[in-house]
Parts: C-alpha cells; sequence; structure tokens
C-alpha cells in the first residue's frame, strides 16, 4: 500500500515515481499488481493528474484512519463550521496539484445537520463487491456517512471488531459458521489452482491430490489477509502442502512464475477471475474441487441501537 499512499499524496505517476527513485513503469506495474489483488481500480487517467475512483477515495480514507492515533470516533460527526473568508493571497509560481481531501480521516460532509456514521468491515475484494451497493445506501441517505475498516479477513478478527466497537457490519472469509458469535451466509468463492500453460498439470485431463503433492507452490506473503484462508481451505481439501518456493505480493511476479512453470498459485474471488483471463496461465482440472471460501456477514449486539446499521445490512443482501 505504500505506493498507493505517495500516489494519494503526490496526484500523478512520474512525480510519485521521481519522490520513491523508481522508473514510471515500475509505478504503473505496482499499482496494476496492487489493483489485482484487491479486486478493483484505485485510479482513473494515470496517463495524466490521477483521480481516485470512487473505491479509491473509500480505500484512502480507511488508509488514513488506520494511522489515526485519536480516539474512538463518535458515531455523529459535527457540522462542518462555514470557511472564513480570507484576504486575497499574492500571485505564487504553480506548484503540482495535489489531492486534499484523501487526508481527510472521514468522508467529507456538507453543512447542515450530523450524518450518523456506519463503519463497515471486510477485506478489500469484499468491498470492490459490495462497493455499487454502499454507494447506492448513501446516495439514497443522505444523512448516512459509511467508513470503511479494510483489515479484517477471519471471523476472528470480525469478532474483535465488532466487540471492541471498530465496526458495526463485519464481512470476512470462513469455510463454515463460526461458532462465538451471529453471522449469515452471504456468498461462496470457488478456490482454484493454475498453473503456466505450457505445465504438465495445465495440460493434463485431471489432476490428483498426489501429481499436487510434488509440486512446488506460489504464494501471497504471509501478511497478506487471503494467505491464511487459503491455507485452511487447502488443508480441508486434504492438499499437502509444502513450503511455498516463491511468496510475494506482486503479482506480476506470480504471473512471470507460473508462465515459466515454477509450480502453482492458489487464488480465489476477483483475484481468481482475473489470474483466469491472462495469457499463458490456465486453471488446473483436479480430480476432486477445493473447498469454496464462504463470504459472511455479522453485525454488531449495539445495532438495535443504530436502525441504520440494520438497514444497511439488509440492503447489502438485496
Amino acid at each position: 500500500m505504500d505506493i498507493f499512499a505517495q500516489m494519494v499524496a503526490v496526484g500523478s505517476v512520474a512525480r510519485c515515481a521521481a519522490d520513491l527513485g523508481v522508473g514510471v513503469e515500475q509505478v504503473l506495474q505496482d499499482l496494476a499488481s496492487l489493483e489485482m489483488r484487491l479486486g478493483y481500480r484505485l485510479f482513473d487517467n494515470l496517463d495524466g493528474m490521477a483521480r481516485l475512483t470512487s473505491a479509491g477515495r473509500k480505500t484512502a480514507q480507511a488508509m488514513t484512519l488506520l494511522t489515526q492515533d485519536a480516539p474512538t470516533p463518535v458515531e455523529e460527526a459535527p457540522p462542518a463550521p462555514a470557511p472564513e473568508p480570507v484576504p486575497e493571497a499574492a500571485p505564487v509560481q504553480p506548484v503540482a496539484p495535489v489531492f486534499v481531501p484523501l487526508v481527510s480521516p472521514t468522508p467529507a460532509v456538507p453543512a447542515g445537520p450530523p450524518r450518523q456514521v456506519i463503519t463497515l468491515a471486510a477485506p478489500a475484494p469484499v468491498f470492490g463487491q459490495i462497493q455499487d451497493g454502499l454507494t447506492a445506501f448513501e446516495a439514497a441517505n443522505e444523512d448516512i456517512a459509511i467508513t470503511l475498516d479494510l483489515h479484517v479477513h477471519t471471523a476472528q478478527d470480525a469478532a474483535s471488531a465488532l466487540a471492541n466497537g471498530r465496526a458495526d457490519i463485519a464481512y470476512f472469509y470462513a469455510l463454515e459458521e463460526p461458532g462465538g458469535f451471529g453471522s449469515r451466509y452471504g456468498w461462496s468463492e470457488q478456490l482454484n489452482l493454475y498453473a503456466g500453460s505450457d505445465h504438465a498439470l495445465a495440460r493434463a485431463d485431471s489432476v490428483s491430490r498426489d501429481d499436487l503433492a510434488l509440486t512446488p507452490m506460489l504464494a501471497l506473503e504471509t501478511r497478506s489477509g487471503m494467505r491464511d484462508i487459503i491455507e485452511a481451505a487447502l488443508a480441508k481439501g486434504r492438499f499437502r502442502n509444502m513450503m511455498p518456493l516463491l511468496e510475494s505480493d506482486n503479482m506480476f511476479e506470480i504471473i512471470a512464475a507460473l508462465r515459466e512453470g515454477a509450480g502453482c498459485f492458489a487464488a480465489f474471488g476477483p483475484l481468481a477471475r482475473d489470474i483466469g483471463r491472462m495469457s499463458g496461465v490456465q486453471r488446473l482440472a483436479l480430480d476432486m474441487p477445493l473447498p469454496s471460501i464462504e463470504i459472511r456477514q455479522a453485525i454488531a449486539p449495539r445495532s438495535t441501537d443504530k436502525p441504520a446499521v440494520e438497514a444497511l445490512a439488509e440492503f447489502l443482501f438485496l
């Protein structure tokens, strides 16, 4: 996310590359890799002054919230103060524009009645799939502002975020309904394995667990929120996993290694969709499917005091 934060700060690929001391092509590739992992576009018009997409703006706000040292925000924000008039400034030399609104920890709100804040926690790829619903809900309810926490992935993460008041609604990955707190099933995403098109397993009509046991794995880094659920699903599917040959969050490194025949890679959701569209990469024809990943939704126990939370949770299921 470092390169995303730098892009938010400076607003152009060329300036971001100069500040980081890397080439423009490297910045573009790193952004494309990040967007592939997240499952949605962050910027438009990367050839000029980059503009954050709606999802990119929410992501920037979520990152800003994560770095705040202030106490937990209250549910209702005070009205924005009216700007004070300032004297006309003397002409100055133009400077490169920056995206000032992106550093705001909460969505910008117009002057008027306070807006009720609902915090939704979810893995970034899940947010990418429900972002249209969130945008529509905010547009239809001008008194509601939705903020994001993109660092919840597991049932344990979700339970903690809901219990300590960090989130009102949480989406998380699971292989089955967890115990200890209530949640409901949203949808499932199939876990698939991919290899380079010239790999022996990619050319096979059927691939067994014994075949896979002898094949090196490529994997996301251990800090990735998707890594744990993928490994849990592989274990449940009786896949004898060995230490990964390559661990990287750079999807272009993973794709290049797949095309070179280095091993196979497990993915689900939007990431699996995008990998499946890549030339030189093919989904393996397993003799027995791997477990699906469930996406589940849970609501904070205090939601009865905030009818808008239950309304949003239901709206996202429509």
